[in-house]
């Protein structure tokens, strides 16, 4: 065999095993992407109950005015159980999927009218919405959150294994806890959100705990649902 076509042969198996070992790596990459996708729980049907929290209502018409132009006072609804009076929210305690004092920012909304949440980076807080009531006031108080980051898990990553019964907990910045709990946790598609449930009036003080859901779809770069807890203000103590 002459030094050149010894030459060829060697390069052809240096390529062979190249060409192997490319494909092996490919394979555990391949194998450590998937084990390393994080899929956060989602509700069952089961975990619904809207009967449990269905006490919502139309949201409330401009006030009137009386024959003289000037604006009626509202008469107030009665209410159901504990009310708080108005004091932002601090920090977010929900013992059964692990977050304890996670503190809250406040998100109003953006140009679109929506709710502005900060884009989703790793240690993005879950915030009140600003345009809701306080944690504990009459009315729907609305908290939302990340459920991923391009980092990995946010800070409602689970919260799609909460149930009825469950407790969470905020703390207020007079130094009061509110504490309430879950009535009801439902997924919806972002198309068919129900706003009136998660906004409307209530007769009690309520919390509505909100992250994405299903699936990611990666032409728009969101997710397809949200997830929606449902929950009532059961008592309160000092911090």
């Amino acid at each position: 065999m002459t030094p050149t076509r010894r030459s060829r042969r060697r390069n052809r198996t240096v390529l062979s095993v190249l060409a192997a070992v490319l494909v092996v790596a490919a394979a555990v990459v391949l194998v450590v992407a998937v084990r390393g996708q994080h899929h956060a729980p989602q509700p069952p049907t089961s975990a619904a109950h809207p009967a449990a929290e269905g006490n919502a209502a139309a949201p409330a018409p401009h006030p009137s005015t009386d024959s003289q132009g000037s604006q009626a006072t509202p008469v107030p609804a009665a209410t159901v159980g504990p009310i708080l009076a108005r004091s932002a929210p601090v920090s977010l305690s929900v013992p059964r999927i692990g977050i304890k004092n996670a503190p809250l920012a406040r998100y109003g909304l953006d140009k679109h009218d929506e709710v502005a949440i900060p884009p989703s980076r790793a240690n993005t807080p879950a915030g009140w919405f600003t345009g809701s009531p306080t944690p504990g006031q009459l009315g729907p108080s609305v908290i939302v959150g990340h459920v991923d980051s391009d980092s990995g898990p946010s800070v409602f990553f689970r919260l799609g294994q909460l149930r009825a019964g469950d407790r969470t907990s905020v703390t207020l910045a007079d130094h009061r806890v509110a504490v309430f709990e879950v009535d009801s946790v439902e997924r919806f598609k972002k198309a068919d959100f129900p706003t009136l449930r998660v906004y409307g009036n209530l007769d009690h003080a309520g919390l509505r705990l909100i992250t994405c859901g299903g699936a990611y779809d990666t032409s728009i770069h969101h997710y397809v649902d949200n997830i929606v807890v449902y929950a009532h203000l059961v008592s309160s103590h000092s911090a």
